[in-house]
């Protein structure tokens, strides 16, 4: 079935680690970690990027893929939290699936650090959100 979903993904930009599409005949884009591991600038700039498609397509829905991913990073975390999901509740984009690597010290890693960003800002937009997790791609973009 993930064969079918790919074939309604368009690809929209290429960064060194990450990759954006937009799923065709919806309102939702996705975000594949192609790499490793995501510097905090490049993890910048692939999200300003997803705030253009946001604000240009009418994005209502994200997936972020990260199952490539070997390395937790809280500060990019938190700047993701905290700046870019408060800019992006303003323009519409209110549902969040991330698939997460099959890896219990990174799964832990991302508890721990949403735990701490919630706790130091309860009133923050991400809160009212609906950011839920997934175990493949069909499912993230399905629910």
């Amino acid at each position: 079935m993930e064969s079918e979903i790919l074939k309604t993904l368009k690809i929209e930009k290429t960064f060194k680690n990450a990759e954006v599409y937009t799923i065709k005949n919806s309102h939702t884009a996705l975000v594949r970690a192609t790499g490793t591991y995501i510097t905090i600038d490049e993890f910048k700039k692939v999200f300003e990027y997803i705030g253009e498609l946001v604000e240009k397509n009418k994005i209502s829905k994200l997936v972020f893929d990260k199952t490539k991913l070997s390395v937790f990073h809280q500060p990019s975390m938190e700047w993701y939290f905290v700046e870019w999901k408060e800019k992006m509740y303003e323009l519409g984009l209110k549902t969040h699936r991330k698939i997460l690597p099959n890896d219990p010290v990174f799964r832990q890693s991302v508890k721990i650090g949403r735990e701490q960003i919630a706790m130091k800002h309860p009133k923050g937009k991400f809160n009212l959100m609906d950011i839920g997790y997934a175990e493949s791609l069909e499912d993230a973009i399905k629910n």
